[in-house]
């Protein structure tokens, strides 16, 4: 790409030359010029506002590679929060991710770049359930997926994301003394989570309108289409999806396999930008279809996201009665000691029906 085919100048090209291979693939050159002094102008911005970007594995490539200070999984995410010494924190994600880094970090401005850029699953449940269902099952530890609103995390024992749902499930039956444990608000995680334990789960009918809607026939299709393709589900799909794949672990886990064992080929069931974003550091592995696009997280742009930074709007703030509670819930995550590697569904177990108690 010469310097002024396509208005793309000497400074930009050089600011941005480490990026471009990462993301040529999904960036044309007509278009990366234009992406190119945003992403100039976004990283300047951060400068002068002391500001640091989270940008979750489901952004696309040009704000993941382009502009991300920290990239990962929503638990990554949530403890680089914590730790960042910035003054802004921009969560390029979507709201609920934006609360819990205002959770963690209370004296810090938190801003989104869309104030839309919500989440199917965090809207199935307020904490009004929440109080309803600890009613029910009184005694009973509370363990909430990190993907949902302030309000349930305040009325929660503790956190989880789908990297260490097994990990504490385990971890708040023992705490507690307890057999069973509620475990809410997606259902197909709760279904995964408990075919890997002994621990009995009473869930929630929560779902990612992502994952949702994946289905065995899709695997199926594509085992036939791509025979030598190793399969990676995440534990968001139905139980099903992932007893036909090959490997089912978070976001986390699925990029540790990738990078890791280097396979050919590689479907990757989950939002589309995650292989995009894999893709770029595993040039050796094919990535094949099928994804499903979150309307939610494609709401975030390099263009909100200089104009968030710009005009310093769109501030994500939590009432100050549920930060405590809610911080205790996510914090008692955070605490517990990280696996030796990013959790993994074992899908020997997961062939196996185990009842759940969906309230």
């Amino acid at each position: 790409m010469a310097d002024g085919a396509f208005g793309l100048n000497p400074a930009t090209k050089a600011a941005t030359a480490a990026i471009w291979p990462k993301v040529r693939d999904h960036v044309t050159p007509l278009e990366w010029p234009a992406q190119a002094e945003l992403i100039v102008e976004i990283n300047r911005l951060k400068v002068e506002r002391n500001a640091v970007i989270l940008a979750h594995n489901y952004m696309t490539p040009d704000i993941f590679h382009g502009v991300g200070d920290y990239v990962g999984d929503s638990l990554g995410l949530a403890k680089e929060a914590a730790k960042s010494e910035a003054k802004v924190i921009v969560q390029a994600g979507v709201h609920f991710m934006a609360e819990t880094s205002k959770i963690l970090s209370p004296d810090k401005t938190v801003l989104i770049p869309d104030l839309r850029a919500g989440c199917s699953l965090a809207a199935s449940i307020t904490g009004a359930d929440v109080r309803l269902i600890k009613a029910r099952y009184p005694g009973l530890p509370v363990v909430t997926y990190v993907n949902t609103t302030a309000d349930v995390k305040a009325e929660t024992d503790i956190c989880c994301t789908s990297a260490n749902a097994v990990q504490v499930v385990e971890w708040a039956a023992k705490e507690w003394g307890v057999d069973r444990v509620i475990l809410i608000p997606d259902e197909f995680l709760a279904r995964n989570v408990a075919a890997q334990t002994s621990v009995g789960i009473i869930a929630w009918k929560g779902r990612c309108e992502v994952h949702e809607r994946f289905t065995a026939a899709d695997i199926a299709e594509m085992r036939a289409a791509y025979p030598g393709a190793e399969i990676l589900a995440h534990p968001e799909c139905p139980e099903e999806v992932l007893a036909a794949s090959d490997f089912a672990g978070s976001t986390a886990a699925m990029s540790d396999y990738v990078t890791r064992r280097k396979p050919k080929q590689v479907v990757m069931v989950t939002e589309c930008s995650m292989a995009s974003n894999v893709a770029a550091d595993s040039p050796d592995t094919r990535f094949i279809g099928p994804c499903n696009l979150c309307p939610h997280m494609k709401r975030i742009t390099l263009e909100n996201i200089r104009d968030c930074l710009l005009n310093m709007q769109f501030e994500v703030t939590v009432p100050e009665a549920l930060i405590e509670p809610a911080r205790l819930a996510v914090q008692r995550m955070v605490d517990l000691p990280p696996p030796e590697k990013p959790a993994r569904y074992d899908l020997v177990r997961a062939r196996h029906h185990v009842d759940v108690e969906l309230i």
